[in-house]
């Protein structure tokens, strides 16, 4: 087993933490663009004549992705408002939050 591994199973093992979010950034990275070339390379091989299906097949993805993130997001948010606010879970909730969108934010930036 690699040290990665063996240090990701303690607490507090913040460096770890951040380059296993790394990675996860990275390969999320990754996926976009392989995603985004793929996406490229259907559109070459349709043509003019398939544009209107690729629009159609375009058009249903996007619709099912908002669904599942209603669905997903509308409850959780729900639910957070029910919970008490000012505790150690909720606290690091917010922080989380704050940090992740402060590392998106330094990621577009650069």
């Amino acid at each position: 087993m690699s040290s990665t591994a063996t240090t990701a199973d303690e607490p507090g093992s913040a460096g770890t933490d951040e380059s296993v979010m790394q990675a996860v950034a990275d390969a999320m990275t990754n996926a976009s663009k392989t995603a985004s070339r793929h996406a490229a390379t259907v559109s070459r091989a349709v043509g003019g004549g398939g544009a209107q299906a690729l629009q159609s097949v375009s058009r249903a993805a996007y619709t099912g992705a908002y669904c599942v993130a209603y669905a997903v997001v509308y409850p959780v948010t729900f639910g957070v408002r029910l919970l008490p606010q000012e505790n150690a879970v909720m606290r690091g909730f917010r922080d989380g939050g704050h940090d992740a969108m402060d590392a998106v934010g330094a990621r577009s930036r650069a």
